[in-house]
């Protein structure tokens, strides 16, 4: 065996040793994204059965019902393609097929929950959130076609519209009720003032005149309240002057 062919059998054992380990690190990358792609999914899936289950039922209409039954089972049919014997994906996937062949007319077992806390008003808008970045996705991975993303990210930020309304309205009528006036005008003030913040007031129109008019109403309330005790202190001064001018001359005659 010469020099020569002994260096090439060198060169080869390393070319093959290299070919081996790149191969590895290929199957251990491929192994990496498919377990990382399995969590995301999963995550996902949970984050849109938690919107579906908990979303409150006065924003939830059947084409939205439709929307998340459409994104679930999308994600559903994803992972069952990396765990294609899994019973439980199959049988939700089962499942939801069934209910999208409702369309709309499939039933609805959101409740109406009054939002009547901050904090009830956050955990609503954090589910919003989410829906929000639900239809981002499936817009980037091609699921959803530009137009209807567009068209339902817009009518997220329209029920985030409506959440705020009816919190403010919930706040301030709640502090008419405890007689806490004060309270209420602020609920009402910020109402309004949130309103007329919008891109496009003139659609909320309605809801902002009808705002201006219990902030009016509370305003005159707060009049009312206050006018009797600007009127005692009136009279408590006139009552102090008049007792001074007798002072002062009762102080003339017996000087």
């Amino acid at each position: 065996m010469t020099p020569l062919m002994i260096t090439l059998f060198i060169v080869a054992g390393i070319a093959l040793l290299i070919a081996v380990g790149y191969m590895n690190n290929v199957v251990e990358n491929n192994k990496l994204e498919k377990a990382r792609l399995k969590i995301d999914l999963g995550e996902r899936i949970r984050r849109c059965g938690e919107v579906t289950e908990s979303f409150p039922g006065q924003f939830m209409s059947p084409a939205l019902k439709v929307l998340l039954t459409r994104l679930e089972l999308n994600l559903n049919k994803r992972l069952l393609a990396q765990d294609k014997k899994n019973p439980v994906l199959i049988t939700r996937i089962g499942e939801l097929e069934a209910l999208l062949a409702k369309g709309e007319a499939m039933p609805i077992s959101n409740r109406p929950t009054p939002i009547l806390t901050e904090a009830r008003a956050k955990d609503v808008r954090h589910l919003l959130e989410a829906l929000h970045s639900q239809i981002a996705r499936a817009a980037q991975e091609g699921f959803l076609p530009a137009s209807e993303a567009k068209h339902w990210i817009r009518e997220v930020r329209h029920i985030l519209v409506q959440l705020h309304i009816e919190f403010f309205n919930n706040l301030g009528q709640h502090a008419l009720q405890q007689n806490q006036p004060g309270q209420a005008r602020l609920a009402f003030e910020r109402g309004v003032q949130y309103l007329r913040k919008q891109p496009e007031p003139q659609v909320y129109q309605e809801q902002l005149q009808y705002l201006e008019k219990l902030l009016a109403r509370t305003n005159a309330m707060l009049v009312a309240i206050t006018a009797p005790a600007e009127d005692q202190v009136n009279q408590l001064t006139d009552g102090l002057k008049t007792d001074e001018e007798e002072n002062w001359k009762k102080k003339v005659i017996y000087d």
